[in-house]
């Protein structure tokens, strides 16, 4: 059996190696059009900043070591111009000339490519995507040896937030600058609040909801950004507005493609022809959560996908199940992590949802050194099914969001949540750890224990007098922030006041995280009052409404 590979990275090698494992004889021949067949693509940001200092620390395979150890024919600097499917066939060009292979099987590995905008001024010289090795090589000789003071960057997702740490580290004055409301696409607004806060708080310049129109060359050997509202002076400029699926090769040989541009697939990773598979960044994927097809160019899926489509080609019958988007992105020193749907993900496949927001302490809180984890938990009403997580904190953040992605991944629910017997001591989580506590507070929900309103309803809140607005956190919580319209008497009194209350009004209670709200609607409720508690309390809830009064597009010159 002789299978070309077409592309290496983490779908292409991982499929060749794997096919080694597999089968011994079989003829294996990978062609990379770059010189590089596997290296790290989300370390080339850490390369730029300088937390990683070695080049050579990216290249996971090198073309000799693959050649070595799986017996593979490696040929790197050979890009495949065509595919003939009818005569099983592929066209390669290298320096010197080009030539024709013949296949039995074909994986088809070319991954995905950086969207460039038509803009008014580019190319440019100091214009950079980040995709590649010697994409990474260039920026970051550019910074060591042109000294910039500042930098743009257009596109707020996970590489363009990386970069925009890893320049600002780099001691180059940055600003991101991103068309939608909030950063980083897979949060929804509400929890990307907290990290456009502390973004801004660590020296990043945001400009959101604002576009580019061009990139002109300015006054002082500066480049000027022009943006729908404003314009940026700048040294540099880093274009990270997605990727695409790199499919021309794949659409000239008639395989069939999504609307998106995107390889459609089988379970098994076949491709409409039934001897060329495709896997990773150029394929259409199926959402594990909603069952409907997507699109998430992510390296462990891409590894996956690779490891099945060989399977398949050595007989051993394998299937890829979905992909659910878990992810973590390092921001500073705060972590970001999510899997599974957000709301406007929920919303778009007619789920019948809810969300929880909580917020617990990393590790114990009499042990030194714990952080708030902020977490947002979504999950069908009435079955408790969980459908997707975000977390935000600073320690334990990635622990938690990986019990949630097996939660979700085992269709679990949020009761399960409760009965995990995750692992306890002071320094690592408490007795109860936060995801336990995520699933008791859905819990008590789905079981009629308490109701819930959340920080979008308190505006709606009416406020004459039809309904009580209660505030049980202490008198020198509240001087330092509360909610108008809220008549404050601490938890802790409460059982003394409550004929001070109107047993007909229903009752909207807040603390400043939720907990203590929890247990006044306990009490509350055992005396015969209707009670609502505000989910994530006064904390989330003048987080949200703080980035809401920011200035959506501020425009810099630096």
């Amino acid at each position: 059996m002789k299978v070309v590979i077409v592309g290496g990275v983490a779908g292409g090698a991982s499929a060749a190696a794997r096919l080694r494992r597999l089968d011994e004889n079989a003829e294996i021949i990978l062609l990379e059009r770059g010189a590089y067949i596997s290296f790290a693509n989300c370390g080339l940001p850490y390369y730029v900043g300088g937390a990683i200092t070695k080049k050579s620390a990216l290249t996971l395979q090198t073309p000799e070591s693959f050649r070595t150890r799986f017996g593979i024919d490696v040929r790197v600097n050979s890009e495949v111009t065509a595919v003939h499917p009818a005569e099983k066939t592929v066209e390669v060009r290298t320096a010197d000339g080009t030539y024709t292979e013949s296949y039995d099987k074909l994986i088809l590995s070319p991954g995905a490519e950086p969207v460039q905008p038509p803009l008014p001024g580019l190319p440019n010289g100091r214009v950079f995507t980040l995709r590649t090795i010697p994409d990474a090589v260039r920026i970051r000789d550019y910074v060591d040896e042109e000294f910039p003071d500042s930098a743009v960057v257009i596109g707020g997702g996970y590489i363009g937030v990386e970069m925009a740490e890893n320049l600002k580290q780099s001691g180059v004055e940055t600003t991101i600058v991103e068309l939608s409301d909030h950063l980083i696409a897979p949060l929804d607004f509400d929890m990307a609040c907290e990290v456009h806060q502390y973004a801004r708080s660590q020296g990043l310049n945001l400009v959101l909801k604002n576009g580019v129109k061009a990139v002109e060359e300015g006054a002082g050997g500066k480049l000027t950004v022009k943006l729908n509202e404003g314009e940026i002076e700048t040294d540099m400029v880093i274009l990270s507005v997605g990727v695409r699926p790199d499919t021309a090769l794949a659409k000239a040989a008639g395989l069939a493609c999504s609307p998106r541009g995107a390889i459609l697939v089988d379970s098994r990773m076949h491709t409409s022809d039934e001897n060329i598979y495709a896997v990773g960044d150029a394929v259409q994927i199926t959402d594990f959560v909603t069952k409907q097809p997507g699109y998430v160019p992510l390296a462990g899926p891409a590894n996956k996908q690779g490891r099945i489509a060989a399977d398949n080609i050595c007989g051993f019958p394998s299937e890829y199940k979905g992909t659910q988007g878990s992810s973590v992105l390092k921001l500073f020193d705060m972590t970001i992590a999510m899997t599974g749907l957000n709301e406007r993900a929920a919303q778009a496949a007619g789920l019948d949802y809810d969300k929880m927001y909580t917020y617990n302490q990393s590790h114990a809180s009499y042990y030194p050194g714990g952080h708030g984890i902020s977490m947002k938990v979504l999950y069908e009403k009435g079955t408790g099914r969980l459908l997707g997580a975000q977390l935000i904190g600073y320690d334990g953040v990635d622990k938690r969001c990986d019990v949630l992605a097996t939660a979700i991944r085992a269709n679990m629910t949020a009761f399960d949540l409760t009965e995990l017997e995750l692992c306890y001591a002071p320094p690592f989580g408490s007795a109860k750890d936060p995801v336990n506590y995520a699933g008791y507070a859905i819990e008590n929900v789905l079981t009629g224990k308490v109701k819930t309103f959340h920080w979008h309803d308190v505006a709606t809140l009416p406020r004459d007098g039809s309904v009580t607005l209660l505030d049980v956190r202490t008198p020198a919580e509240r001087a330092a922030g509360a909610i108008d319209g809220f008549t404050g008497i601490p938890l802790d009194e409460l059982r003394q006041h409550l004929d001070e209350l109107d047993p007909s009004k229903p009752i909207y209670v807040h603390c400043q995280s939720g907990l203590r709200s929890y247990l006044a609607c306990r009490i509350l409720s055992g005396h015969g009052f209707d009670c609502y508690n505000l989910t994530g309390g006064y904390r989330f809830y003048s987080l949200v409404t703080k980035e809401q009064k920011a200035p959506d597009h501020p425009c810099y010159e630096i």
